[in-house]
């Protein structure tokens, strides 16, 4: 990995312009909801939260797919 892949900074936050989609899962022992709904708030992130553990991809693929959906059909 180059130096400069850690150093060089990232520039403007795309969230700041562009709205932002957070799936929680409610069950997630690698990232605490707390940690989660922190972020979504710093970023104005529309929220939708799951029964889900970290890997609600894997777990509940049809939640992930009707929020990319849905994001994608109002942004």
């Amino acid at each position: 990995m180059a130096a400069s892949a850690v150093t060089e900074p990232s520039g403007e936050p795309a969230w700041k312009t562009i709205p932002s989609w957070a799936l929680i899962g409610r069950q997630d022992k690698i990232i605490p909801a707390a940690a989660q709904e922190a972020a979504a708030k710093v970023a104005h992130t529309k929220v939708q939260e799951i029964d889900s553990s970290h890997l609600s991809l894997v777990s509940h693929p049809g939640a992930v797919a009707r929020l990319i959906a849905t994001a994608a059909r109002t942004s």
